[in-house]
Order: C-alpha cells, then sequence, then structure tokens
C-alpha cells in the first residue's frame, strides 16, 4: 500500500500510548482502528495537509466485490489509509486470533462533524442530493459546503469521475466526502491523488451522509452491536439490499475459507 511521507498510523495517538501495527486481512493491510481512533488520526493528519490522501472502509460487499474484480485492487492499493467496515470481518478475523475492530465509516464520519471539523470552514461534498446538503449544514451548523453531483453511471464515465476530482482540486478543504458508493468513490479518490494538485483528505463514505442526514434510517444501537446492521438495511430496503446481503454477501465465507487455506499452505 503506497502512503504519503506521514505515516497514517502516527495521527491521533494519545502521548505514550502504543500505535496498532496494520493487520493484513484478506489481501489488505488495515489499520485497526476504531472508529473514535480512525477519526481523530484523520483528523490530526488532515491539518495542514499539503497533498492530497485518501481513506477507504471496505466491507463485506467491497472484499467480495474484489475477489470478482481483480483490477479494482489498485484502489486500494493507492489508499493511504485502509480500515474494517464491517462487524462480519472482525469477527472472521477475531477466529483467527486476530484484532481487527470495526470503525463503520458512518461513525467516524459523524466523529468528525460533531468534534473536528469547524463550523465556518470549507468541506467538499462529492454525491448525495440537494435537500441532504441542506440537513447536513443545518445539523452541524456548516456555512460552506461545496458540493458536486455527479451523473448516475459514474463507473463507466471517466470524464466525470475526472470532473469530480477536478472539482475537489478548485476547492481546496481538508475535509472531502466522497458519497458516490463503491467502487465509484475510490475512482474519484484515486484520480484526484493522480491529479496531484488536490489538498486534504478523501473519505470514501457510501452512506455515511444519507444516515447523518436522516435520509436513511441506521441500524439500533443493539443491531449493530449484534452485528445484525446488515438485517435491519435488508428489511428496510428488500429490493435494493436483496443481492448484496443475500446472495453476494454470503460468498465472504468461502473467500475467507480459501484464503486461510492459501496462507497455511505458504507457511
Amino acid at each position: 500500500m503506497q502512503g504519503s511521507t506521514t505515516s497514517p498510523s502516527t495521527g491521533g495517538t494519545p502521548s505514550g500510548a502504543r500505535t496498532p501495527e496494520p493487520v493484513t486481512f484478506l489481501g489488505l493491510e488495515f489499520q485497526p482502528r476504531t472508529a473514535r481512533q480512525a477519526a481523530r488520526a484523520i483528523a490530526a493528519r488532515a491539518l495542514g495537509a499539503d497533498s492530497f490522501w485518501y481513506v477507504v472502509t471496505p466491507n463485506v460487499d467491497h472484499m467480495v466485490r474484489l475477489q470478482r474484480e481483480e483490477a479494482l485492487g489498485s484502489l486500494y492499493d493507492e489508499a493511504d489509509l485502509i480500515l474494517n467496515d464491517s462487524r462480519i470481518l472482525e469477527l472472521l478475523a477475531r477466529v483467527e486470533g486476530i484484532d481487527l475492530p470495526a470503525s463503520p465509516g458512518a461513525d467516524i464520519v459523524q466523529q468528525l462533524f460533531e468534534r473536528e471539523v469547524d463550523s465556518d470552514e470549507p468541506v467538499v461534498v462529492i454525491g448525495c442530493t440537494a435537500s441532504e446538503i441542506s440537513a447536513l449544514k443545518a445539523r452541524f451548523g456548516l456555512s460552506d459546503v461545496r458540493w458536486h453531483d455527479p451523473p448516475m453511471g459514474l463507473r463507466n464515465k471517466p470524464e466525470a469521475v475526472k470532473a469530480a476530482a477536478e472539482f475537489m482540486a478548485r476547492n481546496p478543504s481538508r475535509f472531502h466526502f466522497l458519497c458516490v458508493g463503491s467502487p465509484q468513490q475510490e475512482m474519484v479518490a484515486l484520480a484526484a491523488k493522480q491529479l496531484g494538485n488536490v489538498q486534504g483528505v478523501g473519505l470514501c463514505c457510501g452512506a455515511s451522509l444519507d444516515f447523518l442526514t436522516g435520509r436513511t434510517k441506521r441500524a439500533p444501537e443493539w443491531m449493530r452491536r449484534f452485528r445484525l446492521e446488515w438485517l435491519h438495511r435488508l428489511t428496510s430496503e428488500p429490493q435494493r439490499m436483496f443481492k448484496r446481503y443475500l446472495i453476494d454477501g454470503p460468498k465472504i465465507f468461502g473467500i475467507w475459507r480459501q484464503d486461510r487455506k492459501r496462507r497455511r499452505q505458504a507457511d
């Protein structure tokens, strides 16, 4: 994984605390952090950043897609910080004795807005709707949200991906929230990094702002604690989520078994 000269693992760690070592799991190098630790590290590194770097938060859906479309691997290889956005991945890692805490993107983004983002600083949002932007500004008292709404089918529109990255370049900000779904948001992040003139941090955060603005109702805390957030989303949006959670999602167990077997053979 390629990072910049300042390691993302050094920011936001209290004095005297041990910095968690990276964890390699299912082919990705994760930083094992809680959502609060991740938000603090991101905010600390974003201070005074004069170049662009980006954060990805893969979940089960991402991992299954990566197995199916290996060409997407570069989107994660070029990321500067990889965080685990899945309690299922956390559980599978635990079976192997690996500490990989879940740090959901929605929790990280909420922590950033509540604790780290100044109300009068510029904030860039790629994706979402006009009503969501209004709700976001109202909830957190934001006065300078710079919004770009890319077209549908972004993944197959390289010029639109480039346009989103160029919008980020024209609007320097500590925080760029990329909310166009995976792998589109990671494509925009990589394009922004390759431009070379974008500043700040890009957070590939999917539906995080949907939850914060009330467009989508998030699972109650008890369901999250018991790793049932997927069930809440499935019952809330059955037509949209059926394939993700009941057809594609279970493939993660086969991917995990194959990866575990391969690593044992390598040893």
